[in-house]
């Protein structure tokens, strides 16, 4: 029954029959052709036999295994790699089937490849999760043909493969590498930038490449007939607490992926730098109730507590409640911090309406509301109108472009920092923010 269940007829195998079928019905015409047909028909038996034989009398035959991470990073590309190796004492020819998770909806993988005696490869592909949670890899079934082609023998590795899909691990190392650079300016990340330094004085040292200009100490410089400069650190220490929004606002999707991830991935990379530049972190996630807050922090272990909280977090189809955010932060964070509160308004009203609440929390601490421009509606603003019906449209959009940028004012006019930020530029942007609020010395 096992040998039935992993005999498997090759293409070709048919294309033999009919050419076997060809023969008998040509042979009414042509009489001549019908002994030649049971000739064909028998030599084909005996190929089929004998292709049997090869591919089942080593029993090892091939060996193939899929080499997971023991994590997968959201919204990032991942590799997966397949091994395989083969015992056959002729070169196999090899048709791999990788059972993805069903959150792919990918039913169409498959990889062809060749492998001559005992020879051993690898072989690389990518997943791109959109969504957190636990993902399922079913059988990897690889199917070996020999050089006849007739038959394929089927093997089936590692069964129900599960591996979590956590925030995305992938950026928070980017940018943790970035933290501790003097080349932040790297292609496609311009966007983050050291905008001054704290006034909090550490050390006189030599110039090396790099070094800000600006901060040369002439003195010092005409007293060891060398360049010195002046070296300062950022003020260490200081809370700093990521606000996330899990209610319905943060369930839009932009390029496959929720709001509410974006704002979880840019929670993560953030975190890691401001653990590694000394400062106290902590998160707090909230929609009709408070889902969960973690204290702030500074241990660079404290990063793993906000990792398995951020994995847990789901989204609400509720409005949240900003009152109680505001009441738990003033009960629970008792010193002047730095909140990052990712949420979205889609319209003015909804921001006048929690706009007490925001002013509250701004009093004691420094608050930056961050916020999402409509991705999607910029590309119908910058597309020409050809039509009436365009043309409403463009109008319409360009009337919510407008009311973002009035909330942007509005918020910042009651002394509320803002971030109006694409989906895909929010990590880059959160960074900035900090570093500028930091440089500023605004805690």
């Amino acid at each position: 029954m096992q040998f039935l269940k992993s005999l498997y007829i090759h293409n070709t195998f048919f294309r033999y029959i009919a050419v076997l079928a060809g023969c008998f019905m040509l042979s009414f015409w042509i009489p001549i052709l019908y002994p030649i047909a049971w000739i064909l028909t028998l030599v084909l038996l005996g190929l089929f036999l004998f292709d049997i034989y090869l591919l089942y009398t080593h029993s090892k035959g091939l060996v193939a295994n899929r080499v997971l991470p023991k994590k997968l990073s959201n919204s990032d590309l991942n590799p997966i790699t397949i091994v395989f190796e083969s015992f056959y004492p002729f070169k196999t020819y090899i048709s791999l089937i990788d059972e993805l998770p069903q959150q792919f909806q990918k039913r169409d993988f498959e990889h062809r490849t060749s492998l001559f005696r005992n020879e051993k490869k690898e072989f690389e592909y990518t997943v791109r999760p959109v969504e957190r949670g636990e993902y399922v890899f079913g059988n990897l079934n690889v199917y070996a043909s020999s050089s006849l082609r007739i038959i394929k023998r089927r093997f089936v590795f590692q069964k129900d493969q599960m591996v979590p899909v956590y925030p995305s691990i992938i950026q928070m190392q980017q940018y943790d590498f970035l933290a501790i650079s003097n080349n932040l300016t790297q292609v496609g990340l311009k966007k983050i930038r050291r905008i001054g330094h704290t006034q909090e004085f550490e050390q006189i040292k030599e110039y090396v490449a790099g070094d800000d200009i600006r901060t040369v100490n002439w003195k010092a410089t005409a007293k060891q007939n060398q360049l010195m400069v002046n070296q300062y650190q950022d003020e260490k220490s200081q809370p700093i607490y990521s606000i996330i929004d899990t209610g319905r606002v943060m369930k839009m999707p932009f390029n496959g992926l929720k709001l509410l991830d974006y704002a979880i991935n840019a929670t993560l990379a953030f975190s890691n730098v401001a653990l590694k530049k000394n400062d106290k972190t902590g998160m707090v996630s909230f929609s009709k109730k408070i889902e969960t807050f973690v204290p702030a922090v500074q241990k660079l272990t404290h990063l793993n507590t906000i990792l398995e909280k951020l994995y847990n977090i789901t989204t609400e189809y509720t409005d949240s409640d900003f009152g109680l955010l505001y009441a738990h932060v003033k009960r629970k964070v008792t010193h002047r911090s730095l909140l990052l509160l990712y949420t979205n308004f889609e319209h003015i009203s909804a921001l006048k309406r929690q706009l007490p609440y925001l002013m509250g929390m701004a009093k004691k601490h420094v608050l930056v509301v961050i916020f999402f421009e409509n991705t999607e509606l910029e590309e119908l603003i910058s597309a020409d109108a050809e039509d009436l019906q365009t043309i409403y449209h463009k109008t319409i959009a360009e009337k919510f472009s407008l009311e973002k940028r009035l909330m942007q004012k509005e918020l910042q006019r009651y002394g509320i920092q803002t971030i109006l930020t694409k989906p895909e530029e929010l990590t880059i942007n959160t960074i900035n923010k900090y570093l500028e609020i930091k440089s500023r010395g605004l805690l």
